[in-house]
């Protein structure tokens, strides 16, 4: 059976706010939709990713969770120290580099809400990135 994460709900107080931050992040619009009064959908994409984020309003199935209540979402990157810099460039907040045993390295930041993420590079994943940009 083959199982595709693509859609991770993000907890937010302001989907302008968080709109804002995560595309000056680089992330891409997919989606930004008000099907209904009061509910409103806006999807994002990180560069290269397979899986999107939503932030959402109105929609009860999704707004359980409290603004800024999820914890340590990876992204996967080539190198950390690239990808650091490039955040730091466009203007987020980012931690320093964490390095661990084998070369795995880490790169905490949040959105503006507290969301927390994590930039992480592990050597052995290289391959991944061989053929698209970084």
């Amino acid at each position: 059976m083959k199982m595709l994460l693509e859609l991770v709900p993000v907890p937010v107080a302001d989907i302008d706010r968080a709109k804002e931050f995560y595309v000056g992040a680089g992330f891409t619009v997919d989606v930004d939709v008000e099907p209904a009064e009061g509910v409103r959908v806006c999807q994002l994409t990180p560069p290269g990713s397979a899986c999107s984020i939503t932030l959402t309003k109105g929609l009860p199935s999704l707004a359980d969770a409290a603004p800024g209540s999820l914890r340590g979402l990876h992204l996967v990157v080539a190198d950390a120290a690239v990808a650091r810099d490039e955040l730091a460039r466009r203007g987020v907040p980012v931690g320093e580099i964490d390095e661990h045993p084998q070369g795995i390295k880490y790169v905490p930041f949040s959105d503006p809400d507290g969301n927390t993420w994590v930039l992480q590079e592990m050597p052995w994943r290289a391959g991944d990135f061989a053929s698209s940009p970084e």
